[in-house]
C-alpha cells in the first residue's frame, strides 16, 4: 500500500510559491505531463508521477545549487520542504535521484523515469521554440536527435543525461523522443508551444 500523495493543486500551489520565472514553470509542466505518459506505459499512477514531475524543480530558483552540494540547496532542500508537506518517500527519492551529485540511486521506474525526461523536455522546448510556428505539434524525434547533436544548441541541456535516462528506462532513444513530445503535445497551450496549431 503506497503512501497518499498530496493532489496535484497542493503540488502547483509550492510551485506559485517558490517559482516566479515562467519558462521554469513551464519546464515543470512539461516534465509533469511525460511523467504522466510514462506512468501510463508502466501501469502506474499517472497523478503520483504527474505530482513528482510537476514539484521536482520547485525549489530551483530559490536554492539553485551551482556547487552540486548532495545535502543542501537544489534539490536537497526542496525534499526537506516537501517531506514538511507530506510528501512520499518515493517521490521525495526520485527527486534526489534526478540530481546525479545527490548521490541517491535511482531505483524505482518513476526515479529513472524522472531523471529520464527531464533534460529532455528542455532539448523538445528549445527544438520547438527554432520552429518558424513556435509548435510543438511541427517537432519530430528526428529533429530533436539533429538539435541533439549541434553542441551550440540549447547549451544547458547535459545531451549524456538525455542519452543515459534512455538507457537506464530500457527504451530506444527514438521511442523515448516521442513519448516526451506526445506528451507536451497534450499541454501545448500550457507549455506556451501550441503555435499556430492550436
Amino acid at each position: 500500500m503506497q503512501t497518499p500523495c498530496p493532489s496535484r493543486a497542493e503540488a502547483l500551489a509550492l510551485v506559485h510559491e517558490f517559482t516566479g520565472s515562467d519558462s521554469l514553470r513551464k519546464h515543470m509542466l512539461a516534465v509533469e505531463a511525460a511523467m504522466r505518459a510514462y506512468a501510463t506505459h508502466f501501469n502506474d499512477d499517472p497523478d503520483r508521477w504527474g505530482v513528482c514531475g510537476l514539484v521536482h524543480d520547485f525549489d530551483y530558483e530559490r536554492f539553485p545549487n551551482a556547487s552540486h552540494a548532495p545535502d543542501a540547496e537544489h534539490p536537497a532542500e526542496g525534499v526537506r520542504i516537501l517531506r514538511a508537506h507530506g510528501f512520499p518517500d518515493d517521490i521525495c527519492e526520485a527527486i534526489l535521484g534526478h540530481a546525479t551529485y545527490c548521490g541517491v540511486p535511482r531505483r524505482s521506474p518513476m526515479a529513472r523515469t524522472l531523471f529520464a525526461v527531464d533534460e529532455l523536455t528542455g532539448l523538445v522546448t528549445a527544438t520547438a521554440l527554432v520552429r518558424p510556428s513556435r509548435s510543438v505539434h511541427e517537432v519530430e524525434a528526428a529533429a530533436v536527435r539533429k538539435k541533439m547533436k549541434d553542441k551550440a544548441f540549447a547549451r544547458g541541456v547535459n545531451r549524456e543525461d538525455v542519452l543515459l535516462g534512455a538507457s537506464e528506462l530500457g527504451v530506444e532513444l527514438d521511442t523515448h523522443i516521442t513519448v516526451v513530445i506526445g506528451a507536451m503535445r497534450g499541454v501545448a497551450d500550457s507549455l506556451g508551444l501550441a503555435g499556430a496549431a492550436a
